[in-house]
């Protein structure tokens, strides 16, 4: 009898294929016929295989080689949407794109995003993502992802922020309280903060979170009215009465006061700003309020009834609101202690032309993700071919995230 047990992964029979839900936001299925073609199997417990007439041994090896052969069918189970598992042995490489992985600013704060997709629609979402999404998703593996942070962390060499704000819905990503006591332990990392809408998180996480002394939670609060919440949320099942009450427990609970951050999005809430001030100054423990400003990106969403709203009208809205309920609302990189650290040197730049290899489908339709030289590089209008050379020429270095131009 060989006993195969995986923390990541759980097992369930559905028709005539074995579904592997990886990190249990993420799903594949192996057909039941080439399962038993390793030897008969059962399944022991949601996370153990059992096979018999088999050696430990041969049934890891075959396994393995039937997990990968079908982990390129992962999808999102919220969505249905193709996902990608990156991971230490995936090739792909956690430096170079914007959505997963590390994003080093070569600022005091180091971004890590370990999964992508959200539970919610928001009308002024700048990246478009959410239920209607239909782009790729990614999730990471999350050893992986501290074995590589580590790294940057020595190569920075001095006390950083790390700041978990994803394409999406952070705590859809499994292993989050894992991921939290990893950073905590870390030396050199002062802060764990961390975007969320809140929606996922309940007293009693947030009463275990709060053994964590170094994070930071930064919610989202956009409407007080019902109503207007769902539509701002993009779906009919959003609760502010849930989130208001995630929000004042952690005030109280968490080491670190958390931060909210209402978007004012014209023609949605504009009314409901002045709603959320007194709402959180009626509060026994006040978090950090700071109001921000919607802005159109290429990426997001339009909404057909909203208009910029001008620098210079927000910060005179705000500056009303700080005078009239005598509190602060705008944060500035002052607050949050960003300075400059050390540049991480580039393998390639603006204008280069690298060879590359296909690695996986990027985030949006059309586009492939190609590695190089340790990094990972977008290359738009290029059809994913496993494995394919291509040349591409470097458009953008900014920030360490990569994209190019496939010119064979």
């Amino acid at each position: 009898m060989a006993e195969l047990t995986f923390q990541t992964l759980a097992f369930r029979e559905k028709d005539s294929f074995l579904a592997v839900d990886l990190l249990q936001a993420f799903s594949t299925k192996i057909p039941i016929k080439e399962l038993e073609s390793i030897a008969p199997c059962k399944i022991k417990d949601k996370h153990t295989l059992a096979f018999s007439g088999i050696s430990q041994e041969k049934a890891e090896t075959k396994f393995s080689f039937l997990l990968a052969k079908y982990l390129p069918q992962l999808k999102t189970k919220l969505t249905g949407n193709k996902a990608t598992y990156v991971h230490k042995n995936s090739g792909i490489h956690l430096i170079g794109n914007v959505a997963f992985g590390i994003v080093y600013r070569e600022s005091s704060i180091i971004e890590i995003k370990p999964v992508t997709s959200c539970n919610l629609d928001c009308v002024y979402c700048s990246i478009s993502e959410g239920l209607s999404s239909k782009k790729n998703d990614f999730v990471v593996e999350k050893d992986y992802l501290i074995e590589e942070l580590q790294k940057l962390i020595g190569f920075v060499g001095e006390p950083i922020e790390v700041h978990i704000g994803v394409q999406g819905e952070p705590f859809m990503y499994a292993q989050m309280e894992e991921l939290f006591a990893d950073l905590e332990g870390m030396e050199n990392v002062h802060t764990v903060s961390i975007d969320t809408n809140g929606t996922f998180l309940n007293k009693e996480k947030i009463d275990c979170f709060s053994r964590f002394k170094k994070l930071q939670l930064n919610l989202s609060l956009d409407a007080i009215d019902k109503e207007i919440a769902k539509k701002v949320a993009g779906t009919k099942s959003y609760s502010i009465e849930h989130v208001k009450e995630v929000i004042a427990h952690a005030a109280e609970k968490m080491p670190k006061t958390p931060i909210v951050a209402p978007v004012l999005t014209q023609g949605w809430n504009e009314n409901e700003m002045e709603k959320i001030i007194i709402w959180i100054k009626t509060l026994k423990k006040q978090p950090i309020l700071g109001i921000q400003n919607f802005l159109r990106y290429k990426t997001g969403r339009m909404p057909a009834k909203t208009e910029e709203i001008s620098w210079d009208d927000f910060y005179q809205r705000i500056e009303t609101w700080e005078k009239k309920h005598n509190i602060k609302l705008k944060l500035s990189k002052e607050d949050f202690h960003i300075k400059e650290t050390r540049p991480l040197p580039k393998p390639f730049q603006v204008g280069d032309v690298v060879k590359a290899e296909l690695i996986c489908v990027d985030r949006f339709p059309g586009a492939s993700l190609a590695v190089a030289r340790g990094r990972t590089i977008s290359v738009p209008q290029c059809e994913f071919k496993e494995g394919k050379k291509i040349k591409v020429k470097i458009l953008r270095d900014k920030h360490n995230v990569f994209v190019g131009q496939k010119i064979s």
